[in-house]
């Protein structure tokens, strides 16, 4: 009202006043419906980034406060994957928040300290882009301008699959003469007439058997390069190729069978049966060469159709060492008959973990600091040789490990039997001899782990190929796993080892088949 009465008595016309007040009330309206509107969305976004932040901090503690054996490390390599990716997710949305509403940004917490952004290897092939200025002159003063260095960075890029076609062409020259046809051999191929060269036949089975990709879906990959590559044309080179390979995985486990220590460990797989329509377990063996040998490392795959232990006796023979195992009883048979039995400390360690993480356990706690002293002394041992690392161990772990086997005895007779507790103990006195020998030396392992590493790639891969076809396809993949594996473990990239052997193998000798190990170059 008062401003309808301010315009009257400003403007001489009613009308007109009245036209200007309606006016003026209707852009003050908007204006505050505006700043209405404009305050719920900063409430919203203010909210928004609350949350954000909260969840931001909320995973970071997940990353950070994990412990290491909190999951199995199947799950915990997969939950790893994830956080990381929801953590760069959130702090993606959160700054587009921030940057949308205008607010300053929150505090960024205390960066972990790094060593910097890891090199990019240096055999990469480089492509050099050139960026200069658009003028060469300077766009202050107009002079000519002088270069005084250079700013270097560089991405690392990949090019998909790239399918190519090798054309062999062989001219034919006739004599007159003697009417005779000349012409250059047909090279050698490990699939004689195959369509395949030995880089998609490497391609297929790294794909296959180390990526843990099936068939398909290497089909479909092929696909999209505009290549047609039938499933069942590469199920026949995944077959003859195993066959071919074969002489070298059966040479490999002659040479590990040499070795004077082994690990050994089993996991399950599963093995189709085509009359029922299901499936049944079978079992992938895994034998190691000792952590702390001085040769290069081998790891060979047996697949056999049970668990039982004359695989394990079948495999070594008359083998006669010391041999790294968990408390499975089918390698009781090996000891009895003159092996020696080495306790797994990390299956020891395992039991008392896992009863503290269920509820908090004061003896399991002193366990678990009991046995990471020994393990750190096995960490300030492991560049030592083995005469240095025998007498660290019997100057240090030896009264380490006799204090600890007199404190395990003495809290047993505290704990009532069938828990937990007593379970965890009974684990380590019965199986103490085993548990304590590889401090006799320096040259004897403490523990399971390097053969259950060479295992983990295998129990994530069968999460996709969830089942294997027939006892023939299981030994096919052992031998075929036990080459990449063990090219692996020495140091060599199992795709160039796998083209470069299928090159060589149609002409090789049997004498001269240790050339073609994947722990030949490495020795």
């Amino acid at each position: 009202m008062e401003l309808h009465a301010e315009l009257e008595r400003m403007i001489a016309d009613p009308a007109l006043a009245e036209s200007v007040a309606q006016l003026v009330q209707k852009h003050v309206a908007a204006a505050h419906a505006e700043v209405a509107h404009r305050d719920t969305e900063l409430h919203a976004a203010r909210t928004k980034i609350q949350a954000l932040t909260l969840e931001l901090a909320h995973l970071r503690r997940m990353r950070y406060g994990v412990k290491s054996e909190t999951l199995d490390a199947e799950a915990r390599d997969l939950f790893q994957e994830t956080l990381a990716s929801d953590i760069a997710a959130a702090k993606l949305e959160l700054e587009r928040r921030q940057a949308e509403s205008e607010m300053p940004a929150a505090p960024a917490p205390p960066k972990r300290e790094r060593a910097g952004r890891q090199a990019l290897p240096e055999h990469l092939p480089r492509i050099e882009h050139r960026h200069e200025p658009e003028s060469c002159t300077c766009g202050q003063c107009g002079s000519e301008l002088v270069k005084i260095g250079e700013d270097v960075s560089e991405q690392l890029d990949v090019e998909p699959a790239r399918f190519f076609v090798h054309r062999h062409v062989r001219p034919q020259y006739a004599c007159r003469a003697c009417e005779t046809v000349t012409a250059a051999p047909i090279p050698p191929a490990v699939i004689d007439g195959g369509l395949a060269a030995v880089g998609l036949l490497a391609w297929v089975v790294v794909g296959k058997f180390m990526d843990h990709l099936p068939l398909y879906r290497l089909e479909g990959i092929a696909a999209r390069g505009g290549v047609t590559l039938a499933r069942s044309t590469l199920a026949e080179w995944v077959g003859r190729l195993g066959v071919a390979l074969n002489p070298l995985a059966q040479r490999l486990a002659e040479l590990l069978r040499q070795r004077t220590i082994l690990h050994a460990d089993e996991t399950p797989v599963r093995q189709l049966d085509p009359g029922s329509g299901k499936t049944h377990r079978a079992y992938l063996w895994a034998y190691r060469s000792n952590v702390l040998d001085t040769g290069p490392p081998i790891v060979v795959f047996d697949y056999q159709t049970s668990r039982a232990g004359e695989h394990a006796r079948n495999f070594l023979g008359g083998w006669q060492g010391s041999l790294m195992v968990d408390d499975f009883g089918g390698y009781k048979a090996l000891f009895a008959a003159g092996v020696v039995e080495l306790g797994c400390m990390a299956h020891a360690r395992r039991k008392f973990f896992e009863l503290n993480h269920a509820q908090p356990n004061a003896i399991a706690q002193e366990a678990l600091v009991r046995i990471a002293a020994l393990y750190d002394i096995e960490r300030r041992g492991q560049e030592m040789s083995i005469d240095e690392r025998a007498a660290l161990r019997q100057r240090e772990a030896v009264p380490l490990l006799d204090s600890l086997h007199a404190w395990l005895k003495a809290t047993r007779v505290t704990v009532a039997n069938g828990g937990g507790t007593a379970k965890a103990i009974d684990y380590s006195l019965k199986r103490w001899p085993a548990l304590s020998r590889y401090a006799t030396g320096g040259a004897l392992p403490i523990d399971n782990n390097p053969v259950e590493n060479a295992i983990r790639p295998i129990c994530l891969g069968k999460k996709n190929w969830l089942f294997v076809g027939s006892e023939r396809a299981g030994k096919r993949a052992a031998a075929i796993q036990s080459l990449l594996a063990t090219a692996t473990l020495n140091g060599l990239d199992p795709a160039a080892w796998l083209r470069e052997t299928l090159e060589k193998l149609p002409t090789c000798l049997n004498s001269d088949i240790d050339s073609l190990l994947p722990l030949a170059r490495a020795s």
